[in-house]
């Protein structure tokens, strides 16, 4: 069965050494470390173990808005689109797709490189770094963003982050920054403004699924059905019945493979991407819904490959 994986990360080569020769302590960051994260040849190497899954790229995990100053972060963007629009083209038999990075402190900026993203590069969507480290992407300030998308009708990617390196690695924290995101979306009404809104939750939606009951009988300003707009991918590093937690929560519809490769697995790897399959295919559901889930989703919200 083929397969969109449409939560994986790669660093650009220019990208990723503007990044460093601007902010040397983002050197730190641990997935400049990592050879699959960095290395064309390596991550096509490792991703010919799977050949019927095409991944859709998102930028590492090393949030511009951390380390550098907005225009700066501006400059960095549009390097590192045009690379992954140009990595897309030159391999679509690994690429089905990839995401936009976008300068988030210079929001007039921000929606200039939204639209060369879509209109020009070809990109699928854009990717928000969430974190508690600064305001809410909730805040007015940002509203323009999320209209935008709304008005492409193009999905946005959101990934926890923490200034490196996390009291935890990620482990506890990451879960929690995006159950929070999606608090603050719910709350600020920005899926009542904007219906038709397509937000990916990395990671199985975080702990929403889990605290459902919770979720509902706090939730009191608005709807709590409104945390079920969010779509979410599988990247779980396996585990069927958290899965299975994801899918009676979300539903077949709002559910995409995603793996978070090539993280979450030996550095010499693509990452959990075979436990993730064998993952799903345990799931207790039909298999008119895993191949939802698989790629049917995928297809149906994302535009046609370049």
């Amino acid at each position: 069965m083929k397969k969109i994986d449409v939560f994986s990360h790669f660093l650009t080569k220019e990208y990723g050494k503007r990044f460093i020769s601007m902010a040397p302590d983002a050197q730190k960051a641990y997935e400049f470390g990592r050879p699959a994260m960095t290395d064309i040849d390596i991550r096509e190497a490792l991703m010919r173990r799977h050949p019927d899954v095409l991944q859709i790229l998102t930028m590492g995990n090393v949030p511009p808005e951390h380390y550098v100053s907005a225009q700066n972060a501006i400059e960095l963007c549009n390097i590192g689109n045009e690379e992954m629009a140009e990595l897309v083209r030159t391999k679509p038999d690994l690429f089905y797709g990839a995401v936009g990075t976008i300068p988030v402190d210079d929001v007039d900026a921000c929606l200039k490189v939204i639209d060369r993203c879509v209109n020009d590069l070809g990109l699928l969507g854009i990717q928000l770094f969430s974190t508690l480290e600064r305001e809410s992407f909730a805040e007015p300030k940002y509203r323009p963003i999320f209209a935008l998308m709304a008005e492409l009708d193009r999905p946005i990617w959101v990934h926890p982050a923490a200034k490196m390196p996390s009291v935890d690695k990620g482990m506890f924290i990451w879960p929690y920054e995006s159950s929070r995101f999606m608090y603050d979306v719910v709350s600020a009404g920005i899926f009542e403004d904007y219906p038709d809104l397509k937000i990916i939750i990395h990671h199985a939606g975080g702990m929403v699924p889990h605290f459902r009951e919770r979720v509902r009988t706090i939730m009191d300003k608005h709807d709590d059905r409104y945390f079920k707009y969010f779509y979410t991918d599988t990247a779980l590093y396996g585990n069927t019945p958290g899965l299975m937690c994801a899918f009676d929560y979300y539903g077949a519809d709002h559910m995409m493979f995603g793996t978070d490769a090539p993280l979450g697995a030996p550095l010499h790897s693509n990452g959990n991407t075979n436990q993730t399959i064998m993952a799903i295919e345990k799931m207790d559901i039909s298999a008119e819904d895993k191949e939802k889930i698989f790629y049917g989703n995928a297809i149906e919200m994302f535009v046609a490959p370049l």
